[in-house]
């Protein structure tokens, strides 16, 4: 029983890490985003 309780906490820091840096990687799009054509989101309005 211990041992499926530690791959659970492994997978979902796993998890956690990737979530955090897909944000990171679309903080970073949307910043350059900003800077290249003035928008907030491109083409939105």
């Amino acid at each position: 029983m211990k041992n499926t309780e530690k791959i659970i906490e492994k997978e979902k820091i796993v998890a956690e890490k990737l979530n955090g840096r897909f944000a990171m990687l679309g903080f970073i799009a949307l910043i350059g985003a900003y800077l290249t054509t003035g928008q907030i989101i491109p083409g939105f309005i």
